[in-house]
């Protein structure tokens, strides 16, 4: 047996026989040490991945007040561009620190990578609290200082999904696509609790506040979470799953030599989701620049929909473990295929703050249902020893590639074929690779 044969039986990636869940075989019940064990290493997993969704939220969320303190000496439009693309840059750098990363965290153990990855977003963090603005050192100098900051939280943020993931199945005892669920339903807390942040900065303080100071407030905030989750981390224990494995002198090596096809699989499966993300991300643009509604229109179902997520997609998780995450992945796909253009042909024929807040909740439903079993499907794509190396290139290749240029796509066809709908169309291609993808892995792979 080979890597890429679907019927290699990897430790704890799904393998079944006799009685059998879609986590892997029936066992006896977990004891209360591994599910306490289990629970902080959901606490400890998710610390770091809601600081690094708050940072990303919070700078696509004020994207337009970047833009005009950031770039104010070009039009409104290329303004637009130049914040979105910067914003993009840090996700070409994410593959290089998921290859670095999570080569490290196969060799080296998930704990050491998980506290790395924490400092440096607290660092890229930082930078944006306290970014001058063109007004103070000049445009170029304060392009610069935001492409630095965005670049370390892109090289941090490539490890951390890949390493906090693959921390929490291992050290989950059972039910493995329920507790990786929560580094989705934490994204939904991040966004939660970021959409909040805003809706308070626009409708409480003055233009000229928010302008001043007030964006800045979230990113202090986001500084608060770093040295609270750098505690919890560096005082877990590795996964017994990690210590047991061999190990390898290169796992990078091996992904790419032995599990290529594992890896395209895992880019392709994360297209869909890393889209619906930064959709609902994109919305507070949307709502302004497209749709003429107030600053504050699209935090308000950015909240609801931060809730949805949130809640529901550790059922989403309890659902996968039980039918598989493909089966659920492939479900939601479809629906978000048939659904996206209708959604955006109603917001834009009816461009209210209601039905801005009703479009922005379901697709917030249509994302848990999706990226809630991925880390799940992930789980049973690669066996252990290269797994987090896996996990992090698959993950932030196909978010690079679908996710992180999602603002400039959306703004520029828009902008090219002069229709307010046209996101949509971009967003149906994508569903329908995805759908592809999991049905292929499912067929390939066996995973359920």
């Amino acid at each position: 047996m080979t890597p890429n044969d679907p019927s290699t039986p990897y430790p704890g990636t799904g393998t079944r026989t006799g009685t059998t869940t879609a986590s892997g075989p029936a066992a006896d019940p977990p004891t209360a040490a591994q599910v306490a064990r289990a629970r902080k290493a959901v606490i400890a997993s998710s610390v770091g991945n809601a600081l690094e969704w708050f940072d990303i939220i919070v700078y696509s969320s004020f994207a337009v007040v970047i833009s005009e303190l950031f770039f104010p000496d070009v039009s409104g439009f290329a303004a637009l561009m130049f914040t979105f693309l910067t914003f993009a840059v840090s996700y070409v750098i994410r593959p290089v620190g998921a290859a670095v990363i999570g080569n490290w965290a196969d060799r080296h153990g998930r704990k050491k990578a998980l506290s790395f990855t924490i400092l440096m977003m607290m660092l890229g963090t930082g930078l944006m609290a306290v970014a001058p603005t063109a007004a103070v050192i000049g445009p170029v100098a304060a392009g610069l200082w935001l492409l630095v900051s965005r670049l370390i939280q892109g090289f941090s943020a490539g490890g951390e999904f890949g390493t906090a993931t693959t921390f929490l199945v291992e050290s989950a005892p059972d039910r493995k696509a329920f507790y990786g669920s929560w580094q989705v339903a934490t994204q939904g807390g991040a966004l939660l609790l970021a959409s909040g942040f805003g809706l308070a900065l626009t409708t409480l303080l003055s233009k000229d506040a928010l302008y001043t100071w007030g964006w800045r407030v979230p990113f202090f905030f986001g500084m608060l979470i770093g040295p609270i989750g750098y505690y919890i981390r560096s005082r877990m224990d590795e996964t017994e799953e990690f210590t047991a494995a061999e190990k390898l002198d290169s796992p990078l090596r091996t992904a790419f030599t032995s599990n290529v096809t594992r890896l395209l699989t895992a880019a392709g499966a994360v297209a869909l989701a890393s889209l619906s993300v930064y959709l609902i991300l994109y919305m507070p643009t949307f709502a302004v620049k497209s749709l003429g509604l107030p600053s504050y229109a699209g935090f308000l179902g950015g909240i609801i929909a931060g809730a949805v997520t949130l809640l529901g997609t550790p059922f989403v998780g309890r659902l996968a473990d039980r039918v598989g995450p493909g089966r659920v992945m492939l479900v939601a796909a479809a629906a978000a295929a048939v659904l996206a253009w209708p959604l955006f042909q109603l917001v834009v024929a009816v461009p209210t703050l209601a039905v801005l807040t009703i479009v922005q909740v379901i697709f917030g439903a249509l994302m848990a249902a999706y990226f809630g079993p991925l880390p799940g499907l992930y789980a049973e794509l690669f066996p252990a020893n290269v797994r987090t190396t896996g996990m992090a290139i698959g993950y932030n290749v196909g978010v690079l590639v679908f996710g992180g240029f999602t603002g400039a796509i959306f703004t520029y066809l828009i902008q090219a074929t002069g229709s307010k709908t046209a996101p949509s169309v971009y967003f149906v291609g994508i569903a329908v690779i995805s759908f592809v993808t999991v049905f292929l892995a499912r067929r390939r792979f066996g995973v359920r």
